[in-house]
């Protein structure tokens, strides 16, 4: 979720630049940087941290010109440095990037570089693009660009600037947004709407596979092999406030529609090119090592701890490795039972959890290996485990934590995939479904989230009630404890989620006429016990919600409503069944006339016991 914006006009660049990147905070970043172009030259400036930090540097050194492009980053492949910072050059200045998303294939194509003489400066996949406009330069940047393009996989926003052909930035769209400002005069590219609305309500939203060549005069809009499209300028009837949420209520329904696009990202570059296998290079552990790890320790709190629960299943499943899942707070004060060969995981989106963040010195501290899962690179439990994989969620603004839950399933699912390729424990068919099915994912994402005015309906009229029960077997139980966490979190209404079996236990007493039952039914090997236990609220006279698989009409016999998602194999149920729930509690917030995204006694991250 990085922030870029792009100028070319009569104005100070540099100004204009600071200004749009100051409206695109709100999307979190560690590092900022412009590039100005002035007299035949690119200038570039870069800080760590705050805008503030780059503001005060070029108040003291102001870069000249007006033609530039700008950035803040969220760092993915490298950690937040002056070096990593955007915007990149290749060996020489000639071409400057900004670039939000991931270059698949970038590490082949670093050694292909640097076998023709190629000199990298940074650890990011962002660098390759300059390198490459420098290796297939025809003298003129869009044929460049062009060329370029057809080397590169992955999901980008690209803003590019040349040297040798001023008065001109291409912008390029695959899979990461990208907006275009129309002036007069003057005109303007960004990753989002809030960084141009000072300046123009005017724009062209580019679609995916677009590409725009702006100069201070006109427009171009081309596909991705250069060829003219029309586009109709698109007007922005918003406020800054509401520009800065995409035009949601409220950035916790932005964030929700994000998942698609933050599955998207962070599967990026861990299949391989045959769909068949499941790359984690970012990891440090050898064959030997996975192969020698005789049990896992998953630690968390909270939404994250759930993710847990259902890694737990993942890992078992496929590895053949025990796994205990394990509430950080607890974890931390007790003398947990652990060999050299016990692998702990942490999971923390904000990477600065305090709870979790004890367990792991813990952890390292008896000698144990750290394996972290966590959405933000340079936080402190990113930089003190073993071994990180990062969740390409970008920021999460809403307290209530959505694609963060999301992409720590990905890397779950991942690993375990990872895992059982290493110690051989499940054939390459089995690893292959998981992959495939993994990889369709974001569109049945998609397809999920086009139920919420249904869901809408239902959130209201369940709104009223001060109950709500949530119950599942197997993973649909796992996934049900975050239904209702979410759902008590920010609607304020009490919920719990219990286990089907266990309602002849003490459960069936809370039930009574009309009291709101969400039932998740889409275990298979458990679907007939599960109709059973329905049966049973239903018998007390609950009102009770089925959410199952796409076909599965037999469950109409024992619900009041259903919701279908689309099918999947069943291991990966928690990812459809989740967006539902998010949205049920967020439409039950919005009812109740709740702050959505500041529910009350909360903080995004608990950094503090």
């Amino acid at each position: 979720m990085c922030g870029i914006v792009g100028y070319i006009g009569p104005r100070q660049a540099q100004d204009v630049l600071l200004d749009g990147l100051s409206k695109l905070e709100y999307r979190g970043y560690d590092s900022a940087g412009i590039a100005v172009y002035d007299h035949g030259d690119i200038q570039v400036a870069k800080a760590v941290g705050r805008l503030v930090g780059l503001a005060d540097e070029l108040t003291q050194h102001p870069l000249q010109g007006s033609q530039g492009i700008g950035h803040t980053r969220w760092a993915t492949h490298g950690r937040p440095s002056e070096d990593n910072a955007h915007p990149h050059s290749g060996c020489a200045s000639d071409f400057v990037v900004v670039h939000n998303g991931i270059i698949e294939n970038y590490m082949q194509l670093r050694e292909d570089l640097e076998a023709r003489g190629h000199h990298f400066s940074s650890e990011t996949d962002t660098e390759v693009v300059a390198h490459l406009l420098e290796e297939y330069w025809t003298g003129e940047l869009v044929s460049t660009v062009t060329n370029v393009l057809k080397e590169i996989r992955g999901a980008y926003a690209l803003a590019i600037m040349a040297k040798q052909d001023p008065g001109k930035l291409v912008a390029v769209r695959k899979h990461s947004p990208l907006v275009i400002g129309l002036g007069n005069g003057e005109n303007f590219c960004a990753s989002d709407i809030p960084a141009l609305l000072q300046y123009t309500r005017t724009v062209y939203i580019l679609a995916e596979g677009e590409m725009a060549v702006i100069t201070k005069d006109a427009v171009e809009c081309l596909d991705l092999e250069g060829n003219p499209i029309q586009k109709q300028p698109f007007e922005v009837t918003w406020d800054a406030v509401a520009a800065e949420k995409g035009g949601y209520e409220h950035y916790m329904l932005k964030e929700i529609h994000e998942q698609p696009k933050a599955v998207r990202d962070t599967l990026s570059g861990r299949i391989s090119e045959d769909g068949r296998h499941v790359l984690l290079p970012e990891l440090h552990m050898t064959p030997d090592e996975l192969r020698n790890i005789d049990r896992i320790h998953i630690v968390a709190c909270g939404t994250s701890y759930h993710a847990g629960l259902v890694g737990k299943v993942a890992i078992e499943r496929l590895a053949r490795v025990p796994v205990d899942v394990e509430i950080a707070s607890e974890y931390r004060y007790r003398d947990p039972i652990v060999s050299d060969r016990t692998l702990i995981m942490v999971i923390s989106q904000s990477g600065e959890t305090a709870d979790t963040l004890a367990a792991l010195r813990n952890a390292m501290a008896r000698g144990n290996q750290v394996l972290a899962i966590t959405n933000v690179l340079g936080s402190s439990v990113a930089r003190e485990a073993d071994d990180v994989i990062v969740t390409w969620a970008g920021p999460e603004i809403s307290v209530a934590s959505t694609k963060a839950y999301t992409t720590q399933l990905i890397a779950l699912y991942l690993f375990a995939g990872y895992l059982a390729q290493a110690r051989s424990t499940a054939n390459d068919d089995v690893v292959a479904e998981l992959v495939r099915e993994l990889s369709s994912l974001p569109d049945k994402l998609e397809n999920v989230l086009e139920a919420a005015p249904l869901i809408q309906s239902i959130a209201e009229s369940f709104s009223t009630w001060d109950d709500a029960f949530f119950l599942g077997r197997g993973l649909d139980y796992s996934v049900a404890l975050e239904g209702a966490l979410k759902y008590k979190e920010i609607s304020y209404i009490h919920a719990e989620a219990y286990p089907a079996g266990e309602l002849k236990h003490g459960t069936l007493a809370l039930i009574v006429d009309g009291v709101p039952v969400v039932a998740l039914l889409t275990q298979d090997e458990l679907f007939d016990k599960m109709v059973s236990n329905v049966k049973e609220v239903k018998a007390r006279d609950a009102y009770v919600l089925g959410i199952t698989w796409v076909g599965n009409e037999e469950i109409t016999k024992s619900v009041d409503r259903v919701l279908y998602v689309p099918r999947t194999i069943a291991f990966l149920a928690p990812l459809m069944l989740v967006i539902p729930l998010q949205l049920l509690a967020y439409y039950a917030s919005v009812a109740r006339g709740n702050d959505v995204d500041k529910p009350r006694n909360l903080a995004k991250s608990v950094t503090v016991e």
